[in-house]
């Protein structure tokens, strides 16, 4: 995975889940940390009557944003809930095209920001707690099932979480997954590199550094026993989970990765892969989409974007490439109706 200049423009339909949506709801929170420093900025979208403060959120001269009612009243629920992880130098806006589709279908959707390894929040000190990542979605879970005035009533027995990239190392870590430093790095010396150690100094930002010096707590156990689907969106780094782990995850698991390579960012698709053959057959689904890239999951690039970003940021314009014998709208309609199909048999019925 490489950090790239998400930061430079972070500031420039399926089955129904939940009965007809009217609109969907935006707002935007603060989540104080009682026990730290590690205060959370959480977006949320959710199924609202329409109002007067109507706007386009997460859009900028790159990228398309997303049709919303700013602190619009919610529809009475309860409703299924879906959590949003992103990757490394993101933030809530990469998937904001996706929880717009879901709210559209009766889904709250929530997304914090995770510090250390947002856009434009990039601190060394946080970056390197990566186990805290887990921990910022069942902090955020709490909230939202605590405080139904957020989004709106929640079902509890309805709680998924959608994790895009090092957000899909997240997914799997309250999924119930183990992660070993020293695993992660076996084989960096041998033949047959894995992908993650083509960029040490990233995985060292990251507390992933082997030889037991690891950040403290990175071999924790984070599962989030409420959360009762995962789904991944070409996730990475994956190879440090342990095997026994993966194999004792107990949640249904829909595994998407991309099949093309751009700008030498190499197959995630090796780290999907990884997972999938891993976790118990019964209950996963692994998807590779070949026309994909790891930004294809991405939210859509305007006309003329990838070429806007070559001249701010030369050589990044590849984050608006897709695998080229579909457009990125198609491909997101293909995962968000996979997703949504997914979700309604792995969840109850209402």
């Amino acid at each position: 995975m490489r950090c790239i200049i998400l930061a430079l423009f972070g500031l420039i339909v399926a089955g129904n889940a939940a009965g007809a949506v009217e609109a969907v709801g935006f707002k935007q929170i603060s989540l104080p940390d009682q026990n730290g420093d590690r205060t959370l900025n959480v977006t949320l979208w959710y199924p609202a009557q329409k109002s007067d403060k109507d706007e386009v959120i997460g859009e900028n001269q790159a990228f398309v944003g997303v049709d919303v009612f700013k602190d619009a009243f919610s529809i009475t629920g309860p409703h299924p809930l879906v959590l949003l992880s992103h990757g490394y130098g993101g933030s809530w806006r990469n998937l904001n095209w996706l929880a717009g589709e879901l709210a559209g279908k009766g889904y709250v959707v929530v997304a914090p920001n995770h510090p250390g390894t947002t856009t434009l929040d990039m601190q060394a000190s946080q970056a390197s707690r990566l186990w805290q990542r887990p921990r910022d979605i069942s902090r955020t879970l709490t909230a939202v099932l605590d405080d139904p005035a957020l989004g709106g009533e929640i079902d509890a027995r309805r709680v998924a979480v959608v994790g895009h990239s090092l957000g899909g190392w997240t997914a799997i870590e309250l999924a119930g997954g183990r992660y070993s430093a020293d695993l992660a790095l076996k084989g960096c010396d041998g033949p047959d590199v894995p992908p993650q150690c083509k960029d040490r100094k990233l995985l060292a930002r990251i507390g992933i550094v082997g030889s037991g010096k690891a950040a403290p707590g990175l071999a924790g156990n984070y599962r989030d026993a409420r959360i009762s689907a995962a789904i991944t969106l070409d996730l990475g780094p994956a190879s440090g989970f342990l095997p026994d782990s993966l194999a004792g995850v107990k949640i249904p698991m829909l595994v998407y990765a991309a099949g093309t390579e751009v700008s030498g960012i190499a197959a995630l698709k090796r780290d999907s892969a990884y997972i999938a053959g891993h976790l118990p057959k019964r209950a996963t689904i692994y998807q590779e989409i070949a026309d994909a890239t790891h930004f294809s999951f991405m939210q859509l690039c305007k006309p003329g974007a990838e070429a806007l970003i070559e001249e701010e940021s030369p050589g990044e314009g590849f984050v608006c490439r897709d695998g080229g014998t579909r457009s990125r709208v198609a491909i997101h309609r293909q995962v968000a109706d996979g997703i949504m199909s997914f979700l309604k048999k792995a969840f109850p019925e209402p």
